[in-house]
């Protein structure tokens, strides 16, 4: 399959299972940048490939060979991206700008391998869950965003849900990464602020940041 059509099926897995939830042509154009006539134009020629289930003015549905395929290409996206900030130390934007790049060249063989190679690996460093070889995700997502949380509670950090350069950078320098223990000293619902404490500094964020950073209770 072509990348267009890799990053198309992938857009419409990751948007369907995320707290966007929106799969309509228009929401999954603005995703990858593409006009909406570009992406109904794509949903059409894929449904008539069983791959997708297109109706007008309602949300796409991948079918099981169009989920199967965006976890192949999930899976291997995930395995670079863990595979390289193992092996080079690369930021989190780093492992995922080129993880977009090799995950459209990588066979199935090469991703047995580097999972093999890595111990079989069950989350990639942003905290998101690898699929097995199978096209199963095997783990139980408990987490919740940072926004949901409770004052004067502890939490660890478990998944950090973007791909923007200087969210990841903000994240760098302030501690905030995969596994860390997290307190929550504050929430101010009306301002929609979270402020929390690590490694001693106090941090005050935004909703923008509170609902991407997801956390499990330490209990």
């Amino acid at each position: 399959m072509s990348v267009a059509i890799e990053n198309f099926v992938k857009a419409i897995y990751k948007n369907n299972n995320n707290d966007v939830n929106d799969t309509k042509p228009g929401n999954i154009a603005k995703k990858l940048g593409i006009s909406n006539a570009a992406a109904t134009d794509m949903a059409k020629k894929l449904a008539a490939k069983d791959i997708l289930n297109y109706e007008k003015y309602q949300a796409l549905q991948l079918t099981n060979k169009g989920e199967k395929m965006a976890l192949n290409v999930i899976r291997k996206h995930r395995l670079w991206e863990a595979f390289l900030h193992k092996t080079f130390d690369m930021t989190l934007h780093e492992i995922h700008r080129e993880a977009e790049f090799l995950e459209h060249e990588t066979s199935n063989f090469l991703a047995n391998k580097i999972s093999d190679y890595l111990g079989n690996p069950k989350f990639d460093p942003h905290g998101d869950p690898i699929p097995n070889e199978n096209g199963e995700i095997t783990t139980i997502d408990t987490s919740i965003s940072l926004s949901n949380t409770q004052e004067g509670k502890q939490y660890i950090i478990s998944r950090l849900m973007s791909d923007d350069k200087e969210f990841f950078d903000f994240c760098a320098l302030n501690g905030l990464k995969y596994g860390n223990s997290i307190l929550v000293t504050k929430q101010f619902s009306k301002n929609k602020m979270t402020q929390i404490s690590i490694n001693n500094n106090t941090i005050l964020l935004n909703e923008d940041f509170t609902n991407i950073i997801y956390v499990n209770d330490t209990n």
